[in-house]
């Protein structure tokens, strides 16, 4: 039973779009580090001052020992996050008809 993980971070987002270029090479780093535990599908989405991670990982405990990654942290905060932990949100993935 795979999960969707969903996690909005407070923060400056002109940081962060600036982060995806500049640093590309480390986000496809630690996508390559999510793929090799667990994660199978990952998307960003920014709004007025956040930022949101839309995930779906093989197990909620999957995502929980990838996340729990102190240099995952650190790297969240040096492209903009806000300290404050963001709100995360897990729950099972499920198939419905109108799905796509």
């Amino acid at each position: 039973m795979s999960v969707i993980a969903i996690a909005k971070f407070q923060g400056d987002t002109a940081k962060f779009r600036q982060a995806l270029t500049d640093r590309a090479d480390e986000f496809t780093k630690i996508a390559d580090s999510a793929k090799a535990v667990g994660a199978i599908h990952h998307r960003f989405g920014v709004g007025d001052g956040f930022v949101v991670v839309v995930d779906e990982w093989e197990s909620a405990g999957h995502f929980e020992q990838f996340f729990a990654d102190p240099g995952l942290h650190a790297f969240i905060g040096s492209i903009g996050a806000d300290p404050a932990p963001p709100e995360v949100t897990v729950a099972e993935a499920v198939s419905s008809p109108d799905q796509f």
